[in-house]
């Protein structure tokens, strides 16, 4: 199967995602949100093919790196190809992040209709969700661009059929909107 890239694969990132990752970043995206900090990622028809098979032997080979992130661009336009990858990176033992201008929730809605939405959302363990609102934006939030953005505990989340907010030590759980419950579960 193949794979719309925007880009090779970016490693030793340390702004998407706790600990050291490296960035897949997916090409296409039709949220066109303004002020997005990648648009060159958007055009379904930019960027460039390839195999699944050479981006996980890719993936084998690195070193150093505690994580593999789905940023682009969107990589819920690719959840097939991306559901092939996040399974080949836990193998490897690393975790997933994923940031996608859906909602969890509209997330939970495509699978009605598309199952290898469902197959990628089982491979991710930590879903940064929303689309990037600039009356929103903020520099004093980990891993978020605007703070109507949540960072979504996945495995919890589909068990639980609700969001569970990802706790760590590394992130600012301190979101402008929302009410919680104790253990950082979103109501």
């Amino acid at each position: 199967m193949t794979i719309k890239l925007a880009s090779e694969l970016q490693p030793d990132s340390v702004v998407d995602g706790t600990g050291i990752r490296t960035v897949i970043w997916t090409q296409g995206c039709s949220h066109d949100c303004p002020g997005c900090h990648n648009p060159g990622t958007h055009d379904f028809n930019g960027g460039f093919e390839v195999d699944t098979d050479e981006v996980i032997e890719e993936i084998k080979g690195l070193e150093g790196q505690t994580g593999i992130t789905f940023s682009g661009g969107d990589p819920f336009f690719q959840p097939e190809a991306c559901a092939i990858l996040a399974e080949a990176i836990h193998k490897c033992k690393m975790n997933v992040w994923c940031y996608t201008g859906f909602t969890f929730e509209e997330l939970l809605k495509l699978c009605d209709t598309n199952k290898a939405v469902m197959d990628f959302l089982k491979e991710i363990d930590v879903l940064v969700d929303g689309r990037f609102v600039m009356a929103l934006k903020s520099l004093n939030i980990k891993f978020r661009g605007s703070s109507n953005q949540r960072i979504i505990d996945v495995p919890k989340s589909l068990k639980a059929k609700k969001v569970i907010i990802f706790m760590s030590d590394d992130i600012d759980v301190d979101y402008n909107f929302g009410r919680y419950e104790k253990k950082g579960i979103y109501i």
